[in-house]
């Protein structure tokens, strides 16, 4: 992908005459043509990607019961201003400045959470702190772990809640409904996107 100049200071670092865009025009099965805007900063390593359909999409939620092992491989699109949850264990990752989107599958999805749970376990080590909160944090990293084990001894709900409806999760169990309005109230709504002329996306 070729890089194009923004006219635009990066969001983190202020340096001007450093931003770029690159533009990829992708097919995905079961998600439709869509294009990968990727833009970048050249002076501090600052990368922002997401994915815009190549057809408008409404806000939804796309949730999958990982239920077997199968459900691990499915693939999932995640946008940078997506929330994703895994529901009976409380945990919720929302979108913030540094977020991006990204195509993985649902053990992708699953591996990012152990690994926060994994250092947050570490820190609360560092901090002293109560061990009915680390048991807890590793109670939750068993249960994600069990998950890659056949038979799945105990299931767990993955949602996606995409305020602008660019994320989901392919495969014939998942589900997708339209999101309410107290969700939509709800939700982040970051990260803004970077502003730029919109000839830029043509070149």
């Amino acid at each position: 992908m070729q890089e194009v100049p923004v006219d635009i200071p990066c969001p983190v670092c202020k340096v001007e005459g450093k931003v770029a865009m690159m533009t990829h025009v992708d097919e995905i099965p079961y998600f439709g043509e869509h294009t990968q805007v990727t833009v970048l900063c050249n002076a501090c390593g600052w990368r922002q990607t997401d994915f815009i359909p190549a057809e408008g999409k409404k806000p939804g939620a796309s949730t999958l019961v990982i239920s077997k092992p199968e459900h691990m491989r499915a693939r999932v699109i995640r946008s940078s201003t997506c929330t994703i949850k895994l529901v009976e264990l409380d945990l919720e990752v929302n979108p913030g400045s540094a977020s991006t989107g990204y195509v993985s599958n649902v053990e992708g999805v699953i591996d990012r959470f152990m690994d926060v749970i994994i250092m947050v376990t570490r820190q609360a080590y560092v901090e002293d702190n109560e061990m009915a909160e680390i048991k807890r944090l590793q109670e939750m990293h068993t249960t994600l772990l069990e998950l890659k084990e056949d038979p799945i001894p105990e299931t767990v709900t993955l949602e996606l809640l995409d305020p602008n409806g660019h994320s989901q999760i392919i495969h014939e169990d998942a589900t997708m409904r339209e999101l309410s309005s107290e969700e939509l109230r709800e939700l982040p709504q970051n990260p803004e996107p970077p502003i730029f002329n919109s000839d830029d996306l043509s070149e």
